[in-house]
């Protein structure tokens, strides 16, 4: 497996000359005082010496021994404590907090490339972070002070942890349908009981103590998730000198054996009248919790981002070593390596196919992944329309985040094993790790099939395509801006196209929906997709712009990494676009082919 690189360079071009986000952060009273283009430098530069030096050199073995369970202890895989423990000494976990309580505040751009960073490098150890700051953001936005002062301190500098407690074994999705209790008690906590699964680091000895968030319901709530609650429970209680007190009634049942991300603990978790704290309302847990939820969506996507960007590093220094065969064009044009037996196989164009599918598909959703992350920044510190626009951006797009990165993520960790060949097989090369690491990510966090129900279902459908429109009306003024700009139209003409037929695409499904609903869900996965393509063509089309201003007087760019975008640009409206158009037929072809058949004929 080829040594993981950050690719800084390219984070640098889309922070600065992308999507100017240091002019963006001085504009914003909030952020200024936080970060500027030198702090976000450095931030950046000492991140990736954790990811390259810390983190990727324990991640095969984390694969190969796992985590171990014996008598209710879970004990990590050799080197994660001792990487977690300088993880937190250099301040890591405290990134994205609250300032009040000893975070850092930094923008969700910068803690989004510090998560893909953490992602490439092993996606098992981010998710013990990750998650942390996930449940973080969740006790900040709506703990009581309290809670905030007690837990939150905590929790940035590394000492404790935090889980996620939704699923059960009967409700995966719907959580309506949850059995745990909350019953009150007199000093104003809960006694909580029930059982949840699928719990990531639900136990493990990385911290001294894991707080746990947890959904419950009280005995008089009301049915469904209108009756769902969010409660703080932690493994250890807590004295009033802020001391470890008893153990609280939690335990680990068991750990699953899993396809992918061995080292990192997926547990069961029992609460057996455990003490729990209230984290804002009864029964508007689920509001609490999506504070966190589409936090880790966003996460999930770009969890498969990371292992997409590990994949085709990979990919490509072994396409450069290996030599098997001659060009195509060699009778004509000559043996390309006359020195040696054969020429490498970067020579054969399906090779040169899967690798530009990888590199346009990945550049393309880190740029994506920024452009989203400016949303919720826009969302969480703006003000006004700027604040508004970003919220509804935030909203459309937190299931394309999710479901397509990890789609296409997962698609070009399959396609790295390919250019092995019979090597990205087995054990040897790293490469199937890859593909078992990343095929989780399209499923946890609420499966794509959700997630692209929700994109089309409850953002597009319910707000009657408002909320689409504010996307492609940015889309449309940026097309004016610049479609008469020189060097621009090769990609202008294509994404006006594709923006056309994305809003077409969903007037004709919204209208047809009138009839019968299940027209939504008979083409969501593929609405999803169509967007996706789009939404990425929008961004390929600014970082072309950027590129194309760098070139000189005789049209050719002065730097290699400039020259790399203008190229794999060009390729991904060319090569990569077009695939939109068979999912827009596919989109609507309607439903009854798959309704009309009884489910006895399946």
């Amino acid at each position: 497996m080829a040594e993981y690189k950050v690719p800084l360079k390219d984070m640098s071009f889309l922070l600065y000359e992308v999507f100017k986000a240091d002019d963006m952060w001085q504009k914003l009273p909030k952020l200024a005082e936080q970060v500027d283009k030198d702090t976000a430098q450095a931030i950046l530069q000492e991140c990736a010496k954790i990811a390259e030096q810390e983190l990727a050199p324990i991640a095969r073995q984390g694969d190969e021994i796992g985590v171990s369970f014996s008598d209710g202890v879970v004990t990590t895989a050799p080197g994660y404590k001792e990487a977690f423990n300088t993880y937190a000494e250099g301040g890591w976990t405290a990134l994205g907090g609250d300032v009040n309580y000893g975070g850092m505040g930094m923008p969700k751009m910068l803690t989004a490339l510090h998560e893909e960073m953490l992602c490439s490098a092993d996606i098992s150890f981010a998710l013990y972070p990750v998650l942390t700051a996930g449940a973080a953001l969740s006790l900040a936005k709506h703990g009581s002070d309290e809670l905030k002062e007690r837990y939150l301190t905590r929790m940035y500098s590394g000492d404790w942890s935090a889980s996620m407690c939704l699923t059960e074994a009967h409700a995966g999705s719907d959580l309506g349908i949850i059995r745990t209790k909350a019953i009150p008690q007199d000093d104003g906590s809960y006694s909580i009981t029930g059982n949840k699964i699928f719990i990531t680091g639900g136990e493990h000895d990385l911290t001294e103590n894991i707080v746990h968030l947890v959904l419950a319901k009280l005995p008089d709530a009301p049915a469904g998730p209108r009756g769902i609650s969010l409660f703080l429970v932690p493994k250890f209680n807590v004295n009033d000198d802020e001391t470890l007190g008893e153990h609280n009634k939690v335990s680990c049942g068991s750990i699953e054996h899993k396809m992918g991300i061995h080292a990192s603990a997926t547990c069961v978790m029992n609460f057996d009248e455990s003490q729990g704290y209230l984290i804002g309302e009864l029964n508007k847990g689920l509001a609490c919790m999506f504070t966190m939820m589409n936090f880790e969506r966003i996460g999930v996507g770009i969890q498969g981002l990371g292992a997409a960007v590990r994949s085709y590093q990979n990919a490509l220094e072994y396409a450069k070593d290996r030599l098997q065969g001659r060009a195509l064009d060699s009778k004509v044009k000559g043996v390309k390596n006359p020195a040696q037996e054969a020429d490498s196989i970067m020579v054969h164009g399906d090779v040169r196919r899967m690798l530009l599918n990888m590199k346009a598909l990945n550049e393309g959703s880190r740029a994506l992944s920024s452009y989203i992350a400016m949303q919720l920044d826009y969302a969480t510190y703006g003000e006004g329309e700027e604040q508004q626009k970003g919220e509804a951006l935030a909203a459309l797009m937190t299931p394309v985040a999710k479901a397509f990165f990890t789609d296409i993520g997962f698609e070009n960790t399959v396609t790295g094993q390919q250019v092995f060949g019979g090597h990205g097989f087995i054990r040897e090369w790293g490469q199937e790790q890859l593909v078992r690491d990343a095929r989780i990510t399209q499923i946890y966090e609420g499966t794509n099939g959700i997630q692209a129900m929700d994109l089309l279902v409850r953002k597009v459908a319910s707000s009657k395509g408002v909320l689409l429109k504010v996307f492609t009306d940015e889309v449309s003024a940026y097309i004016d801006d610049n479609q008469n700009e020189a060097g621009m139209a090769e990609f202008i003409a294509p994404l006006t196209e594709a923006v056309n037929d994305l809003t077409e695409l969903t007037t004709e499904l919204l209208t047809k929906s009138e009839a019968n609903i299940n027209e939504l869900g008979a083409s969501a996965n593929d609405y999803l997709h169509v967007f996706g393509y789009t939404a990425m063509a929008y961004i390929w089309a600014r970082m072309a712009q950027v590129s194309l201003t760098k070139q000189d007087s005789n049209g050719e760019c002065g730097d290699n990494f400039y020259q790399s975008k203008l190229h794999t640009a060009r390729y991904y409206f060319t090569r990569v676009l077009p695939r939109r158009i068979s999912l827009i037929a596919a989109a609507k072809s309607g439903c009854d082919c798959m309704f009309d058949i009884n489910d006895e004929l399946f």
